[in-house]
């Protein structure tokens, strides 16, 4: 008799996010937005549930725009647009391999990346999804069988507490968290008759924007509409856009013409301006280039002429290029500092000569307590340090002159046989510890106290000193012999019986290395070595009051050489508004 074989159907606990549960808590925050009427309605699916075959990604570009749903989250929306942009930042944002629904070892999970503060931050999500009637409610692609934009969105949601905490942004902030780089903003409105100009920022030309269009392709460009006016109320109010395209057809025309092809999130045509289909605007040029023109916008996709679109669109938003080996860009800008505003996150750009610079992050209110962090982008070489406090033993503080010091602390140790060399008298005094001082380019010579400090009793002291040896060339090497042929430019000798030595010198522009040494060879201990460099710089005193343009004070040390740089400074709250 044949036995009859049987199958057994094994089903997989799929993984469920304790941290960002299925349920109302991680949609909403406090019912104030629209989102609230749907509070009770929206269930929770996975992409299994909802598409027979769904996929992460597609090779088709028309299929992975973006569409808005429900959600009040345009301005991510926009800045999401910057991973198909980049093949490095979409794999730096969601990492490759990761298990898909057709794969055996699928979990019902995905990471993704998150800049956050200075680091990429990976934030694990389940697949289950926000869904009203069987269909995502928030944002999605086009092939609605794609599913990175969702998931996307969810790991972001999850990072800020909720998705209704997505609901208004700025374009510039999601830029940044989806890029680890930088975003600039414009305004197209020049300031009016009773507008501040720290209310309107930085005014964009029409020539600069025409450059920049340039970089369409590299990086992601926004425009926004900040509140309605004549003509223009189907686009909305604080609504962000994504600039697509632009073309210069002034050669076909015979007069001026540049258009701008524009995408709405909301994946509907809005526009209903002389360049819409239909529009008293397409009767300027040949009607083949305008059929032609009309065919390329998709759904939500429209043409405008770029004086229209000075007109009626507030902001500009356009992220650094990021090359895919991750390195930042520049862009080119007409720019410079405003007062302090109420941003996440302020900048600056300019060009720099070679030279020793502070930067001085403030707030404008004295005794307002947050954490910040400061970002520095160059197209040169350049060093960045935090400018240190006076040191803490006394003594030495009475010691330096008046004025103005930054110190730093170098810890050492001489052990037998590896770093203990002894005074110069001795061929193994190349073997001691070295370590390299430079001093940058300015007007002058600069001050500088050096102080050796054993760590030992009294009684138990070693004789100690030190030198301080000029770099023959970069190739050159401490710890070689050919270090005995170079005579010191400063000496602190004869070694001392004592617990610290010091030397106030005053040294020239270039690199150096300080050697500390007790005087016999094999001598034991530890040490520390106290740089102290003044800082020369004239006094600045800041006038600024609340609603005028400030010249900022800056503080903070960076070290700049050889040629000029362009300089991009980042001051960035960590706190959201």
């Amino acid at each position: 008799m044949l036995g009859e074989k049987k199958h057994l159907i094994v089903k997989r606990d799929l993984y469920t996010d304790p941290t960002f549960p299925a349920s109302d808590t991680s949609i909403f925050f406090d019912y104030c937005t629209p989102l609230a009427q749907f509070r009770g309605e929206i269930s929770w699916l996975r992409p299994k549930d909802i598409c027979s075959t769904p996929r992460l990604f597609s090779n088709n570009p028309q299929d992975v725009q973006v569409k808005q749903g429900i959600l009040g989250d345009c301005w991510f929306l926009c800045a999401c647009v910057a991973l198909q942009k980049s093949k490095y930042l979409l794999n730096k944002v969601i990492p490759p391999g990761q298990p898909s629904w057709t794969d055996e070892s699928y979990q019902g999970c995905f990471t993704c990346r998150v800049w956050q503060f200075g680091h990429w931050v990976e934030v694990t999500i389940d697949d289950r999804l926000p869904c009203l009637g069987g269909k995502l409610c928030f944002s999605q692609c086009q092939a609605e069988d794609l599913f990175w934009l969702p998931l996307l969105e969810k790991a972001y949601a999850k990072v800020h507490g909720s998705y209704e905490q997505l609901w208004a942004g700025q374009v510039a902030d999601a830029l940044v968290d989806l890029t680890g780089g930088i975003a600039e903003r414009w305004t197209l409105k020049g300031p009016g008759k009773n507008t501040e100009k720290e209310k309107t920022g930085m005014v964009l030309e029409k020539a600069v924007f025409r450059r920049l269009m340039n970089l369409k392709e590299q990086c992601v460009i926004s425009c926004s509409v900040l509140n309605s006016r004549q003509g223009a109320s189907e686009l909305g109010e604080f609504h962000a856009f994504i600039v697509i395209d632009m073309l210069n057809l002034s050669k076909v025309s015979g007069k001026e013409i540049f258009l701008l092809r524009i995408r709405n999130p909301w994946g509907r045509r809005c526009w209903r301006g002389p360049w819409c289909e239909g529009g008293q605007g397409w009767s300027q040029l040949d009607p083949a280039l305008a059929s032609d023109l009309l065919s390329r916008i998709q759904e939500g996709e429209f043409w405008v002429d770029d004086e229209e679109f000075f007109r009626e669109f507030d902001e500009i938003t356009m992220g650094f290029p990021i090359n895919e080996e991750g390195q930042l860009q520049s862009l080119y800008t007409v720019v410079g500092t405003v007062c302090h505003s109420y941003d996440r996150e302020v900048h600056v750009c300019c060009d720099l000569s070679p030279g020793f610079y502070l930067v001085v992050p403030s707030t404008f209110l004295k005794d307002a307590v947050g954490n910040f962090l400061l970002r520095v982008f160059s197209t040169g070489r350049i060093s960045l340090s935090e400018l240190k406090p006076p040191p803490a033993d006394a003594a030495l503080c009475e010691e330096l002159p008046a004025g103005e010091w930054e110190t730093v602390q170098l810890h050492g140790c001489w052990k037998n046989g590896q770093s203990a060399g002894g005074s110069r008298n001795f061929p193994s005094f190349h073997i001691n510890p070295c370590f390299p001082l430079s001093i940058p380019a300015g007007p002058g010579k600069s001050s500088v106290k050096v102080t050796l400090r054993q760590h030992c009793q009294d009684s138990k002291c070693r004789p100690i000193g030190f030198h301080i040896f000029q770099v023959p060339n970069s190739s050159w090497k401490p710890h070689t012999s050919s270090f005995l042929h170079l005579e010191p430019l400063v000496s602190c000798v004869p070694h001392c019986y004592s617990q610290e030595v010091s030397q106030l010198c005053r040294l020239p522009a270039g690199s150096y290395v300080i050697i500390p040494s007790t005087y016999l060879p094999n001598t034991e201990g530890n040490f520390t070595v106290v740089i102290a460099t003044k800082i020369d710089r004239k006094r600045i005193h800041s006038r600024e009051t609340l609603g005028q343009v400030l010249q900022e004070n800056q503080h903070c040390a960076a070290n700049l050489h050889n040629e000029a740089q362009f300089f991009k400074i980042e001051v960035k709250n960590i706190c959201m508004l």
